[in-house]
């Protein structure tokens, strides 16, 4: 985990499970946006920025743009780990990269990128401003830009 120069990261450790699978033993393309999501909810829990607190406040943060590169297949057994860091922005965003790895190596196999917007939990519409919650959570941090 890294918090040095206003730099927030999470690594977490996982399992490719044999339901990860497809036929040919490498994980399917699919999954890799489930690993990026568990990696979101373990920041969220770190850096107290989690969904439902979010959610009781008003807000959804839907995901408007997802990218993911794949360099090398992950197969059943494996037990890699994804480090996610969040990448400050003045706009109402949440930006995150992923970077999924070998535990032990560090050979990398993904890399991806997520941005979600704020959106009124109520009336579905954009928010175009920073929440104040969101706010004082980059003030707290020190990640304003």
């Amino acid at each position: 985990m890294t918090e040095r120069n206003n730099i927030l990261s999470v690594t977490k450790p996982f399992e490719i499970r044999f339901s990860e699978v497809d036929s040919m033993g490498v994980v399917w393309h699919g999954h890799y946006v489930k690993y990026f999501e568990d990696a979101r909810e373990a920041f969220g829990a770190k850096y107290g920025l989690e969904y439902l607190m979010m959610y009781d406040k008003g807000f959804l943060e839907p995901i408007v743009d997802l990218t993911v590169k794949y360099k090398r297949p992950m197969v059943y057994g494996m037990k890699p780990e994804i480090e996610i860091v969040y990448r400050p922005t003045e706009a109402a965003k949440l930006i995150f990269d992923y970077e999924i790895r070998d535990a032990i190596t560090k050979e990398v196999f993904v890399t991806g990128h997520t941005v979600q917007v704020f959106m009124d939990r109520y009336s579905h519409q954009l928010v175009l401003n920073n929440p104040d919650f969101y706010e004082k959570w980059k003030q707290k941090w020190e990640v304003n830009v």
